[in-house]
């Protein structure tokens, strides 16, 4: 029987954070077992331990309701948590992803993002399917597509108002989003020099909103540090799902020298 265990992430609290599944031993379950376990859960993600590649390392995949995805950050960091203290490693679809656990809390290392430029064409459709029109952006954060194990276009709003009136169109977007290769919208507002409120629609994953976005969250701080937002050797707090009742904290750690993006946050089990 297969056993599914139920966590938030980025959160301490049973209330807050995004719910991921996570199952440690998926070494017999094929790709439709696994969309059929993830759609049955229902939240954006499950993640599936599928085969152990040594000590402390493992293959991991991702299942959203509606099809996998190459990389989740808050289902691993539910699934560090659930493997317990130490140092793990996860071989992902998107790369190696270094994950250190204590605590409670998680702190993984995200492959070594890029950014891209939003083509103009590309963008006008995005913010037809958002609702947006070009006035509601902030222009010192210029529209672009930035990767850490997974693409998200990043727009910031340029008004908090902006990025509370989150009403798309769902079926626009999902399409859109599915042709370009998009897994969320990383919709930002800078709160401070550190600071950024955050929200992630995800229709392509079945759900209007994700509440926590760990692979969001590393793909901004590689758009920002290779823009030169932020400094080199930041420290960053996104403030997320509060929006939806469900708040989320997650921070983001640059360090010189390592190519990668640090996302840390805690977890709780909820059975």
């Amino acid at each position: 029987m297969t056993v599914v265990r139920r966590y938030v992430a980025f959160s301490d609290n049973p209330a807050g954070g995004n719910p991921a599944g996570v199952v440690l031993d998926a070494a017999d379950l094929d790709d439709a077992t696994m969309l059929k376990i993830a759609a049955d859960v229902g939240y954006s993600e499950t993640a599936f331990v599928t085969r152990t590649l040594g000590e402390r390392h493992h293959r991991v995949r991702y299942f959203s309701p509606l099809a996998e995805v190459p990389f989740c950050g808050h289902a691993t960091i539910a699934t560090g948590v659930a493997l317990g203290p130490g140092e793990h490693v996860f071989t992902t679809k998107a790369g190696e992803v270094p994950v250190v656990v204590a605590d409670g809390q998680a702190t993984l290392t995200s492959v070594a993002p890029t950014i891209d430029e939003l083509p103009d064409s590309t963008l006008a459709a995005l913010l037809t399917a958002l609702r947006w029109s070009a006035d509601d952006l902030d222009p010192a954060l210029p529209p672009q597509v930035a990767y850490a194990g997974a693409y998200h276009p990043i727009i910031a709003a340029n008004s908090r108002d902006r990025l509370a009136r989150l009403d798309y169109h769902f079926d626009a977007l999902k399409s859109l989003m599915e042709a370009r290769g998009w897994t969320t919208i990383q919709l930002v507002f800078r709160t401070g020099d550190d600071s950024f409120d955050v929200r992630n629609p995800f229709p392509v994953g079945g759900v209007v909103e994700d509440p926590a976005t760990g692979a969001a969250a590393a793909a901004l701080g590689g758009y920002l540090r290779a823009l030169r937002l932020v400094g080199p050797d930041s420290t960053l707090h996104l403030r997320q799902g509060d929006d939806l009742g469900r708040p989320s904290r997650l921070t983001v750690t640059l360090v010189p020298g390592d190519p990668g993006v640090r996302v840390s946050g805690g977890a709780v089990a909820l059975d």
